[in-house]
């Protein structure tokens, strides 16, 4: 080996030991060794000359000391590195080249040209086919994580690692395709058994908490299942039932301003004979526009019921407590002891709870039938009114025969 690797090897140790940040735990003084190792295996295999020998070696103890200033271009800056020591250290220009060459051939999306660019990034990548490329991969993943990189679980990591060396990588040079690739083709082997054994762990693990989840949901009290059915559709036909008073109201108030206008400002013209032909059309006019609030009152008005049970009612479940309407003519002795009875009877509550529901589905019904019948009218009794004001507008201006 020569002086120059000697001390170049003596430099770089120096430099990853005292200066590396400590969140480089794979790229640190042990890959780099594991790298000179793995490129003294291959020249030793292919017969290369003195000069091309060193210019491999030299790559390979520099080609990572650039991250020592991050590893953002850490290539560029292990170029100048190695520039700088070989210079000082007496070597040639084309040396340094080669050398600097070598260096960028090791960036992951480069494409090496020469055999000896071909060497150096097989090199670098011998760990795919080592028994530590678990060990490896695995600092690797971690140092990702600590610099804000990438962060990878175990079992992503596992997938993206059988992707790389299935369909990205391959060996380039003699050496490392004939040396190197069963090995690596035995890694892939033991991580896609890995992988599926990873695989086949989780569908169980789902099938288990699918039937966890089952044996929950056979454990959940049906009352509260029945309860939860008769507080959502009550809820739901009371924000029903306010929303057809709310429309009710609204067809209230627009036809209450429409016959106040009418009977401001137009009746009064009438008494004028000139006038005579807004009689009939006036007349629809109002007659529509009462009709309409008319409706709209009997949508929103409420029914009066006796508000009484008898003690033969409750004992045989024929009344619904549950409605103001059937107990509010009765005494609150009558009332708390019929409440008593019917909460210590669970049928009779839930009785009361459909009837109570049935009764407002009824009241729904008949309110939305009389909006339904209510916004026709009004829609059509806009439009005869417009059009008798019309007619009787063209027929005023006829002259006569």
């Amino acid at each position: 080996m020569s002086t120059l690797i000697e001390k170049s090897e003596a430099y770089v140790q120096d430099l990853l030991t005292e200066e590396l940040p400590s969140t480089c735990l794979y790229h640190n003084l042990t890959h780099t060794k594991r790298v000179f190792k793995s490129t003294k295996e291959i020249i030793d295999g292919s017969g290369l000359n003195g000069e091309e020998s060193e210019i491999l070696l030299l790559s390979a103890l520099f080609h990572d000391v650039g991250y020592i200033a991050g590893g953002e271009g850490h290539e560029a800056k292990s170029i100048e590195i190695a520039a700088s020591f070989l210079k000082e250290h007496g070597a040639s220009d084309h040396l340094i080249a080669e050398v600097g060459k070598c260096i960028m051939a090791t960036k992951f999306d480069a494409v090496p040209e020469t055999e000896l660019e071909k060497i150096i990034r097989d090199a670098d990548a011998s760990h795919f086919a080592k028994d530590y490329f678990q060990e490896a991969s695995e600092f690797l993943r971690l140092e990702w994580k600590m610099q804000g990189c990438a962060d990878y679980s175990k079992r992503k990591w596992l997938e993206e690692n059988i992707d790389l060396l299935q369909n990205k990588h391959q060996y380039l040079s003699k050496y490392a395709k004939e040396h190197w690739t069963p090995k690596k083709e035995e890694n892939l082997k033991l991580m896609i058994q890995e992988s599926e054994t990873l695989a086949a762990e989780k569908a169980l693990q789902k099938k288990k908490d699918g039937k966890k989840l089952k044996e929950k949901m056979k454990a959940v009290d049906p009352e509260k299942a029945i309860q939860s059915v008769f507080r959502v559709t009550l809820r739901n036909h009371i924000k029903l039932s306010d929303i057809a008073d709310t429309k009710a109201n609204i067809l209230l108030s627009v036809n209450a301003i429409i016959i106040s206008i009418a009977l401001s400002n137009l009746i009064p013209k009438l008494d004028n004979p000139s006038n005579a032909y807004l009689i009939v059309p006036t007349i629809i006019f109002c007659f529509f526009t009462v009709v309409s609030i008319v409706l709209s009152v009997l949508a929103t008005r409420p029914n009066v019921t006796t508000g009484k049970f008898t003690k033969e009612d409750v004992e045989n479940k024929k009344v619904n407590l549950l409605f103001f309407g059937n107990f509010h003519q009765m005494s609150l002795p009558e009332y708390d002891w019929a409440m008593n009875e019917m909460l210590n009877d669970k049928q009779y509550i839930y009785s009361s709870l459909t009837k109570d529901l049935y009764f407002l589905g009824l009241v729904l019904q008949k309110k939305y039938k009389i909006l339904r019948l209510t916004y026709s009218i009004f829609m059509s009794g806009i439009i005869i009114s417009v059009a008798a004001f019309v007619i009787s507008f063209i027929l005023s201006g006829t002259p006569d025969a």
